[in-house]
């Protein structure tokens, strides 16, 4: 009996294996995650002093899961800025005694692509991620902790927001982008 169960278990992990393979061979991506056009390359991260260190590593890993290859700014053919972040925390249910019963987090920050010679690839845009969640004076401690966990959540959903407006940038977008821009400033150098 037992020699059977060892049996069943290695079928059952080499079927969990050969499905693990099917799915990465046929392209298989995690929803939610569009791919960055490879046409975006090199990449640079920017960030001002006011956006959370947290945030801009969840961006710079999520492109880097992606395959992109970033680098600093001066080295990138492109720059994607981070700044304007604002946080802020805000009461949105009160006890009948008028203390706080829910709060909710809400994070904004703006972004924008250029290119290395300055032409908008991504205009200035605002994004902005929020969630609510209960809170109990009873147990302040645990709810700290909850709410950084939210924190960290929510950076991580505006870094997949970033990351979706990034995936329409492919070699030719870009390239009808350029050549718009050269037909703004009388560009003849085409």
């Amino acid at each position: 009996m037992a020699g059977r169960s060892h049996l069943i278990r290695f079928a059952g992990l080499t079927t969990a294996g050969l499905m693990c393979a099917a799915l990465a061979g046929c392209g298989f991506q995690l929803r939610g995650a569009p791919p960055v056009p490879p046409g975006l390359q090199p990449l640079a991260v920017t960030c001002v002093e006011q956006v959370p260190g947290e945030l801009c590593r969840s961006v710079t890993e999520q492109l880097e899961l992606g395959n992109i290859d970033v680098r600093p700014a001066g080295e990138a053919d492109y720059v994607l800025r981070l700044r304007g972040f604002e946080q802020d925390r805000r009461a949105s249910a009160i006890t009948v005694q008028a203390a706080a019963a829910e709060y909710t987090l809400r994070q904004t920050v703006r972004m924008d692509v250029l290119t290395r010679d300055d032409i908008p690839l991504v205009t200035e845009t605002s994004l902005n991620s929020s969630e609510t969640y209960r809170y109990d004076e009873t147990n302040v401690l645990a709810k700290r902790r909850e709410e950084e966990e939210l924190r960290v959540q929510l950076y991580e959903r505006l870094a997949q927001q970033i990351i979706f407006r990034l995936a329409p940038l492919t070699e030719a977008r870009i390239a009808e982008i350029r050549a718009a821009a050269g037909e703004d400033t009388g560009d003849d150098s085409r």
